[in-house]
């Protein structure tokens, strides 16, 4: 039986009100908001966040796979899911895989790991699925897009969802697309969208899937859909024959927006955090065509109560205006500081600190266990020489012992806080801080560690950690 093991999802901490686009363009009013990637954040980094908090309760080296699906990879030529697994402290005898250029890679994604896991290629693996798309600005795209991320751990073991069964739907369509020589996302005229791209290719699917498995809507506890917007939603599904009212899950479009390939599987967990044993859950995304997917909750669910993990991140939250927006973005140009350039990132020191960098990693003393970052080769308590082993920071809490805000320092998002940083267990680190509100930082504050972009330089995205205040209700335990 394969199926859904552990799941999670990542939200980012900042906001842009419908309403504050609105008014930059002297249109009226709109409600609700979306959820914004910090200026540090890309697809990658929110794919890490989800992928650690998936990785709650288990043993990252049990990890076989990571698949990374999205259609806003930072690199055109060079895998994004080698890096993830590199952040996340996975063995270095895995197979990584991206899945792009569709809204539904992340379910191909999903389908591939559980071809794998049934062949007997892999036991346990981990799909990752994280969107960060740009609309034109004052467009409807820009309205709608949100970023966020999911992750999933397909297994044959404790799972918490079976997977019953899948129907898939190809289809050759021009209705929303990005070439690789566009900033933003393009879109056809929108009644052909709607009409003979997503409502006839989702009902194709859902109706197929149905057919397939001698089924009907009544049969499910929830469906999840991909919709661009509420109003489609509701459309689609009272042609499907399912019940707006409780059947089928919120799209969370007024708080979230729409986050793409990631949308589907975060709203799947929203779903599996309110299941109990016994719920069916038919699931489907669109992009190219169609996927569907039934599944069974089983007992397993009643272990994973860890919370409303989704709802406690979109509680977690901070507004931003739209000038911050353009200026994170780099919509808008703005001037430079006034500093040298930057050196390019050395891809010798990359690869030579993938581990200790990529993966935060320090040493334990097996002498007198103290805890180190960074490695040492003498321990700063006995003394003893090299007699360590690897201890992983990343998923570790702290204290803030000092900081310093800089407001000269080149940065898209001033000032930079420079910190340091107590770990709980032992260990001391000095970092940026990001996430944070420079009025309400203090010494003594806990903190936790996050995977961030530290420049774009040469053609080279730099990534290494920093650390943020603790957001409430963070799902990281």
């Amino acid at each position: 039986m394969v199926g859904i093991r552990n799941f999670s999802v990542y939200i980012p901490f900042y906001r842009l009100g419908r309403g504050e686009i609105a008014q930059a363009w002297g249109r009226k009013p709109l409600s609700g908001e979306k959820a914004v990637a910090n200026h540090d954040e890309d697809s990658i980094t929110m794919a890490v966040a989800a992928g650690m908090d998936c990785l709650t309760g288990m043993d990252a080296q049990s990890i076989d796979g990571l698949y990374f699906a999205s259609t806003t990879f930072p690199y055109k030529e060079k895998q994004s899911a080698a890096l993830i697994a590199a952040a996340l402290g996975l063995g270095s005898e895995i197979f990584t895989a991206d899945f792009s250029s569709s809204l539904r890679a992340g379910m191909s994604a999903m389908r591939s790991a559980v071809d794998a896991i049934k062949a007997g290629s892999a036991k346990n693996v981990m799909v990752c699925v994280a969107d960060m798309r740009t609309g034109y600005p004052n467009g409807g795209s820009e309205m709608d897009f949100g970023d966020g991320a999911a992750s999933f751990i397909l297994s044959n073991d404790k799972v918490v969802a079976a997977i019953e069964g899948n129907h898939t739907v190809a289809d050759e369509i021009n209705d929303v697309w990005r070439s690789d020589k566009d900033t933003f996302v393009q879109s056809w005229e929108d009644r052909f969208v709607r009409e003979k791209g997503y409502l006839r290719l989702l009902t194709e699917a859902v109706w197929g899937i149905l057919k397939k498995y001698d089924m009907a809507p009544k049969d499910f506890s929830k469906a999840v859909f991909y919709a661009p917007n509420p109003r489609l939603l509701n459309t689609v599904s009272r042609k499907l024959g399912f019940d707006n009212n409780g059947q089928v899950q919120d799209s969370l479009y007024d708080a979230l927006g729409n986050t793409g390939t990631a949308l589907v599987p975060m709203l799947l967990s929203v779903a599996l955090e309110q299941a109990v044993a016994g719920d069916r859950i038919l699931f489907a995304s669109y992009g190219d065509g169609c996927e569907a997917y039934i599944l069974k909750v089983t007992n397993q669910i009643n272990r994973y109560r860890r919370g409303d993990r989704v709802r406690s991140q979109l509680v977690s939250r901070k507004s931003i205006n739209y000038q911050k927006y353009l200026r994170w973005r780099e919509i808008i140009p703005v001037e430079p500081p006034a500093r040298p350039p930057l050196d390019r990132p050395s891809a010798v020191a990359l690869w030579r600190d993938s581990k200790g960098g990529l993966g935060l990693y320090g040493v334990k003393c097996l002498e007198c266990g103290a805890i180190q970052y960074p490695a040492q080769r003498v321990c700063i308590r006995c003394h003893t020489k090299e007699k360590f082993v690897p201890y992983r920071f990343a998923d570790k809490k702290g204290t803030l012992t000092t900081f310093s805000h800089d407001n000269l320092a080149a940065t898209t998002d001033p000032p930079v806080t420079v910190a340091v940083v107590d770990f709980d267990e032992g260990g001391r680190i000095m970092c940026d801080m990001t996430d944070k509100d420079p009025e309400k930082v203090e010494v003594g504050m806990p903190v936790e560690m996050t995977f961030r972009k530290i420049r774009f330089s040469g053609s080279i995205y730099d990534y290494w950690w920093k650390c943020r205040p603790m957001r409430t209700g963070n799902p990281l335990k």
